[in-house]
């Protein structure tokens, strides 16, 4: 399985709780010895259980220092902290849950037409990168895979019912076309990514909501949020049937099912937010789909759907239109800078104070802002720019005044860890970089 941000690590680009084990916090998951905070400061509240005790520490006196219990507090020039979504503020990838989500329910309002020019949608012909092989060895290109989706999807559409047909989900499930389908609609997403990177990718897998309105795919949202959220934290491997090779051969691809939320973070928004800072949240998924779960209370993070900035597509009145924004910046890499800079430091006149991320796609919101103080990084022992990021947060482990934090977690379970270092799912023994 190659997730979106494991595709972020090779392009340069971008889904419940357990008690913590005896060992998780033993030598395995041990992080060097830390430099401690000259304060800690009582009046403000973050709960101790999961943070790494540094980090903990120094956020709650950013927020000592910034929020309204400060004597320089002001409430006309607000501190503000903006955050990632997509395995920061969740574990795992709600976009990508739900593209799997949507896959496996067939909800898709598109004619079959519509839906070959859709896959086919600003990606380049010819091969996809080397790793992206049929069973047999052989590197796939787009025209190959594309060729047997239009075959599969034709077949769907005339025969489900949600669509023209007169079969039962559970039925149409069952047949060689959809299990086709699923393995080689995922395949081509990671593909797509992997070959073409965000500028390509991202839009293209939001243009699947095409002639859906906005109320529609919030629908599709809360529901694959709650079947994720219900779901174990497992990869699990698509292969596409024998029986039906079609013209790019049998393939295999693999998705990370489920979702668990981080009640650290949602914590530590509420926190925000009742000492006097404004809270945002910056995605490169859909706008619309994280609003669903940054906003809806049953999730408990509270924020103002105002303040949650993604993707935008085009739009005809409420309907999506397979056309990303004019004049909206991807909101992913310096995407995201530009976004802040536009909607908030130009209103506000100054940059956040307090950043988290995971990603090269995070890596320039973090950084790019001389009024933030401390960049969070979620630990996901990743490489390329965000891993550069991790390596400055690492060599100042001993530094009392920080500007980069590291924050663990264990994978196999969603929560985080009271230490600076990962274990990551599968693995039985704890990192600190990647």
């Amino acid at each position: 399985m190659q997730d979106r941000e494991k595709l972020i690590s090779k392009q340069p680009r971008r889904g419940f709780l357990q008690g913590l084990v005896a060992t998780a916090a033993g030598t395995a998951l041990a992080a060097p010895a830390m430099a401690k905070p000259a304060t800690t400061v009582a009046n403000v509240y973050l709960d101790a259980a999961k943070w790494a005790p540094r980090n903990r520490e120094m956020v709650t006196a950013l927020i000592a220092k910034h929020g309204i219990g400060s004597k320089t507090y002001n409430p006309k020039r607000k501190p503000y902290a903006v955050f990632d979504w997509d395995n920061t503020s969740i574990m795992n990838d709600c976009e990508e849950a739900l593209l799997m989500y949507q896959i496996n329910h067939l909800a898709f309002k598109l004619s079959p037409t519509e839906f070959s020019a859709v896959i086919r949608q600003n990606v380049p012909a010819g091969n996809f990168a080397p790793d992206y092989k049929n069973v047999s060895g052989k590197v796939l290109d787009l025209a190959s895979i594309c060729a047997d989706l239009d075959s599969d999807y034709a077949f769907l559409h005339a025969n489900y019912k949600g669509m023209a047909g007169s079969r039962t989900l559970e039925e149409i499930v069952e047949t060689s076309q959809f299990q086709d389908f699923r393995a080689k609609l995922y395949f081509l997403y990671e593909a797509v990514n992997d070959t073409h990177g965000v500028n390509v990718g991202y839009p293209w897998v939001i243009y699947f909501f095409a002639n859906m309105t906005v109320s529609e795919v919030s629908a599709l949202t809360e529901a694959s949020n709650d079947a994720n959220l219900g779901m174990s934290l497992s990869k699990t491997k698509y292969t596409s049937p024998a029986s039906l090779p079609g013209v790019a051969g049998v393939v295999t691809t693999t998705h990370f099912h489920g979702i668990r939320l981080c009640t650290e973070i949602a914590t530590l928004m509420d926190t925000f937010r009742h000492q006097g800072f404004d809270v945002y949240v910056s995605t490169a998924s859909l706008e619309d789909v994280v609003a669903v779960f940054a906003t809806n209370p049953k999730y408990g993070y509270h924020v103002k759907r105002e303040n949650v900035l993604g993707l935008r597509l085009e739009q005809n009145g409420d309907v999506y239109k397979n056309a990303y924004r004019k004049d909206w910046p991807l909101n992913w890499g310096p995407g995201k800078s530009a976004v802040i800079k536009r909607e908030l430091v130009a209103q506000k006149g100054y940059g956040p104070v307090f950043v988290a991320g995971d990603s090269d796609g995070d890596y320039d919101m973090l950084r790019d802002f001389p009024e933030t103080e401390i960049g969070l990084v979620v630990n996901r022992l990743k490489k390329g720019k965000i891993g550069e990021l991790s390596k400055a947060a690492a060599e100042a482990l001993k530094e009392v005044h920080p500007r980069f934090l590291l924050q663990g977690r264990q994978e196999s379970t969603g929560n985080w860890l009271p230490v600076e270092t990962t274990l990551k799912f599968g693995k039985t023994a704890g990192a600190l970089l990647g």
